[in-house]
């Protein structure tokens, strides 16, 4: 249950609005993390601003970044992130298998990613996991596949990520009805490790259709 109230288009400020707007024409919709950040509309205008950017083709590609939104937020155990970009990503090309097979280390081995896509992979994890105690053999693969600018990028991209997905599971932000009808792909093949997290996902299933 959100612990604010959600601050619906209609009631917002020209301040909210503006940025509801930018939301809308992005995702087709005003998400619930938008409208819970309607509360203090200075913060929300300049907080969205980052994500308004990184789901966008920059120094990395829209499709890199959203496998280190999967793996950053899957790690983090976070059902509305995952849940939200499994469908993003799909839209993207990012097929079934391969979402699957970012769970874990699956995909060091997998067939579907590619030797760049593994390097940024293991050092999201690492950034997830101990930032501060990357291994140097993580760092000399990134650096053998992308550029100063491009490590930045990636680097901002899990960060906001790690950083939105907390905020979102702290104020119990939840999925919209929208995504009932998704079935889990990430939490499918590994089961959220924490109890809350759990709960979260009984009840997003029980509210699904096919139930």
């Amino acid at each position: 249950m959100a612990q604010l109230p959600y601050i619906e288009p209609e009631h917002a400020d020209p301040v909210t609005k503006e940025v509801y707007d930018k939301a809308e024409a992005r995702f087709q919709m005003v998400l619930n993390i938008f409208k819970i950040t309607g509360n203090a509309p200075e913060i929300a205008e300049k907080m969205w601003e980052i994500f308004f950017e990184i789901l966008r083709e920059g120094q990395i590609t829209w499709y890199q970044k959203e496998l280190l939104i999967l793996k950053a937020t899957k790690m983090g155990d976070c059902l509305y992130c995952v849940t939200q970009h499994e469908v993003v990503s799909a839209r993207l090309g990012v097929t079934k298998e391969k979402q699957e097979d970012i769970v874990g280390v699956e995909y060091q081995t997998s067939p579907h990613y590619s030797e760049d896509e593994i390097a940024i992979l293991d050092l999201c994890a690492h950034v997830v996991l101990n930032p501060e105690a990357i291994p140097h053999e993580v760092w000399a693969s990134v650096r053998k596949h992308y550029d100063d600018g491009q490590i930045v990028e990636i680097v901002a991209t899990i960060g906001a990520y790690l950083q939105v997905s907390k905020f979102g599971d702290a104020l119990g932000v939840e999925l919209e009805p929208v995504w009932h009808g998704h079935e889990p792909v990430l939490f499918n093949v590994e089961p959220p490790a924490s109890k809350a997290a759990q709960r979260h996902l009984d009840h997003f299933l029980s509210h699904s259709p096919q139930n």
